[in-house]
């Protein structure tokens, strides 16, 4: 529908209302201007302990734990002590189960064995210590 100038300019008419984010938010939106419009989740007020509830506060340049974790993550520095902490713990984890190989039996002795063979290998050793000790 076109509106004649003089119409566009009546104020009542619900066409001529502005129709930008910030006028549509209205002097109710209390500073929460930023955040998008068509966002479903309510806003809440007050503490905001929740799953969540720091939604707005993210919007006013205070980031939430959850998303402070995530840029600190996202680091190069962080990626790389991440890196250096996983490889330790595998380094470590290798480490166990060599030790556990050299304790099971096997012809010949040094055949190499997956970590699920060697955790099978381990139980039914241990089932045979077991039936050897109870006879």
């Amino acid at each position: 529908m076109m509106l004649s100038p003089d119409q566009a300019a009546d104020s009542d008419h619900p066409s001529s209302a502005p129709s930008d984010p910030e006028s549509l938010a209205g002097p109710d939106a209390k500073g929460l201007l930023g955040c998008c419009v068509s966002d479903p989740e309510p806003v809440e007020e007050g503490g905001g302990e929740g799953k969540g509830g720091g939604r707005a506060a993210l919007h006013t340049q205070q980031l939430t734990r959850e998303e402070k974790r995530r840029r600190r993550r996202a680091t190069a520095k962080y990626r790389s002590a991440h890196a250096t902490r996983e490889r330790i713990r595998v380094e470590a984890f290798n480490l166990a189960f060599a030790e556990l190989r050299k304790l099971l039996p096997t012809l010949p002795p040094d055949k190499k064995l997956s970590k699920i063979e060697i955790l099978r290998l381990a139980i039914c050793y241990i089932s045979y210590l077991n039936h050897v000790l109870d006879v």
